[in-house]
């Protein structure tokens, strides 16, 4: 149990890391498992090292605590976009445009714990876009999000681990609807947006099973004001979506540990409000595979590393990212 156990802890750090806001166990019940090996005092010193590196990350955080992650990801969307532009009064013509868009998100995660079972996260993204096709690029903030983690049942062995979820989106980042729309590389959505949705997680030693529910609501976009198609846009109701995760974690050995998940969006079709008449858009189904391995560099870090790919038209091509710990004096409480 010595080596598999300190293995499910990086398995459940590295679980979060590829998108699942879950918590596995509490650190209390695995402190409580750790002290029935009376006679391994050393083996229980350093696993429980393990769980002070790992806690931040896959579980809520103890009332007054404090973490800041940093995160960078890599995605690649190539795409041609097909485009009716108004030639005459009932003429039109068909022009269609190639894409390929770089898009480095830099971004900072606070975690803050309000309660044992209720933790508080904001983030703050930093977005940089290239498109080699069309010669542009953009350097902007990207859309703040804040949320709210709450378990409300704690955890016992050989039960799965619930956690629910609430996050709020803010349009802080540019607009796709701003601006020239053919020179627009936005770095974010345009619009407010609430979410909520439900993670499940199950300790298999050492394997780590995990899911998650989840439901978004944009709000609709007013007052536009852009041309597209040689007609003026004035108001976007963007709709909403489903999301879909579901994967497993395995650890290798105490510093080592792989995961696999499939994460799949379902997005209704928007509407889109022109002066003289409305356009409805097509519904998305964006499907995603991402795999990560997750390195304890030392027993106050572990890295994450993950890479992946789309499986359909609407989903980015290529994938990658790291996220690791920052450690700043001040934010761990006395």
């Amino acid at each position: 149990m010595r080596l598999t156990c300190a293995g499910v802890v990086c398995a459940l750090f590295l679980f979060e890391s590829v998108g699942v806001l879950a918590n596995v166990e509490t650190v209390d019940s695995a402190r409580d498992a750790l002290s029935k090996e009376e006679d391994d005092a050393d083996s229980a010193q350093a696993l429980e090292e393990v769980f002070q590196a790992a806690e931040k990350s896959y579980t809520l955080l103890k009332e007054g605590e404090r973490t800041l992650t940093y995160g960078i990801d890599y995605s690649l969307v190539r795409d041609t976009v097909i485009e009716s532009i108004r030639t005459g009064e009932n003429s039109f013509s068909v022009v269609g445009q190639s894409e390929a868009q770089h898009t480095f998100t830099n971004s900072f995660t606070f975690d803050y714990g309000i309660w044992n079972n209720l933790t508080f996260s904001i983030r703050l993204p930093f977005v940089a876009k290239y498109d080699t096709e069309r010669d542009l690029n953009a350097y902007s903030l990207g859309d703040i999000s804040a949320s709210l983690r709450w378990q409300p049942w704690n955890a016992q062995p050989g039960r799965p681990v619930t956690t629910l979820y609430a996050s709020v989106g803010l349009p802080t980042g540019d607009s796709p609807y701003d601006g020239e729309a053919q020179d627009n590389l936005s770095s974010g959505t345009g619009s407010y947006s609430l979410a909520a949705g439900l993670n499940l997680s199950y300790v298999i030693d050492p394997v780590v099973l995990f899911g998650s529910l989840g439901y978004t609501y944009y709000l609709p976009i007013k007052d536009i004001n852009q041309v597209r198609g040689g007609r003026l846009l004035k108001k976007v109701n963007t709709g909403s979506s489903l999301s879909f995760n579901m994967g497993f974690a395995y650890a290798l050995s105490y510093d080592v540990s792989l995961a696999a998940s499939y994460q799949m969006a379902y997005s209704l079709a928007p509407r889109f409000e022109f002066e003289d008449t409305t356009l409805k858009g097509r519904e998305q189904t964006s499907a995603l595979m991402n795999f990560s391995l997750g390195l304890r560099t030392s027993p106050d870090y572990i890295v994450n590393v993950n890479a992946g790919f789309g499986m359909t038209e609407d989903s980015p091509d290529v994938l990658l990212g790291l996220s690791m710990p920052l450690d700043i004096s001040g934010l761990k409480p006395e």
